[in-house]
């Protein structure tokens, strides 16, 4: 017999308590599992019409089609977005990708082309922008990146050898404190939604926005550091062979494990938002003292 389910599932929230790391790194790890690369298409589309016959069905299910949601409501969520089920960010930093600075160039400016748009699909909020300002942001960002990756790499002619292999990840972390702020720079000047507990939404606090680019920061910085930060120490040992395979663990684990380390549905006290969006809370709720909002990813 099938385990017994609620009558009613939540398809849009993860299967696993989220305040907690554990349950958090369980649902990364299901989102980002590679095998779901190699499920088939008749296999996508099964698991696609059992979420839609439950949404048609007003949120209620049978036995005879409960396991089969509980099956596919893992994989959808990151199938349907895009957001969650790839890799937050290229690891391999374009440093370690030629030698001439046109190289290093070139490079960098697809890696920081690749994680400008990735930082831009897995924003939070929903304010508007123009072609014209997402394009002025995208300049920003990749050129600020790239110019500082190409300062970095100057500094290595004059650093003992040890240190000078960890310039690469240097340069991965001040470009993603770089790339991330300017491609969600909307964020910052017009804030993001804050709701309460039940998700009815408050207003918008560009002080909730800086948290949360602040904590999508740590985390791709969080998911090069074992692929970049262990390899200058192992790549005398191993030779070439630790370059792979610690890239294969920064794919695998380090990225399910740092996207797991705030959560998702972030939170902060009222009396640390803008005076006035205080003040418009606590005419709606004055007893309310925490507001929640998507960091974003």
């Amino acid at each position: 017999m099938p385990p017994s389910l609620p009558a009613t599932i939540n398809i849009r929230e993860p299967r696993w308590d989220q305040s907690t790391f554990q349950g958090r790194a369980k649902h990364f790890f299901m989102v980002t599992d590679p095998r779901n690369l190699l499920l088939s298409g008749a296999t996508l589309e099964e698991a696609r019409r059992v979420v839609e016959d439950y949404r048609y069905r007003g949120g209620s299910c049978t036995p005879s089609t409960a396991p089969g949601q509980d099956t596919a409501a893992g994989p959808s969520p990151g199938v349907g977005t895009g957001s969650a089920g790839g890799i937050p960010q290229c690891h391999q930093h374009p440093l370690l990708s030629g030698r001439t600075t046109p190289a290093v160039l070139f490079w960098q400016w697809v890696n920081q082309s690749f994680n400008a748009i990735v930082n831009y699909t897995n924003r939070s909020g929903d304010a508007p922008i123009t072609p014209r300002q997402l394009g002025t942001a995208y300049v920003s960002a990749t050129t600020g990146a790239v110019v500082t990756a190409l300062g970095l790499k100057s500094l290595t002619k004059h650093l003992p050898a040890l240190i000078g292999r960890y310039v690469p990840f240097a340069a991965v972390a001040a470009a993603n404190c770089i790339n991330i702020p300017l491609m969600r720079q909307r964020e910052l000047k017009l804030g993001i939604p804050v709701t309460d507990e039940n998700g009815n939404r408050l207003g918008e606090s560009t002080a909730a926005a800086q948290k949360a680019i602040f904590q999508v920061v740590v985390s791709r910085i969080g998911m090069a550091a074992p692929a970049m930060g262990e390899s200058p120490l192992l790549h005398p040992c191993l030779g070439a062979a630790a370059g792979p395979w610690q890239r294969g663990t920064g794919l695998v684990f380090a990225t399910p494990l740092c996207c797991a380390l705030f959560p998702q549905k972030s939170s902060m006290p009222v009396s640390r938002l803008e005076p006035e969006v205080q003040a418009q809370i606590r005419e709606k709720d004055p007893r309310l003292e925490t507001v929640y909002f998507n960091k974003g990813l």
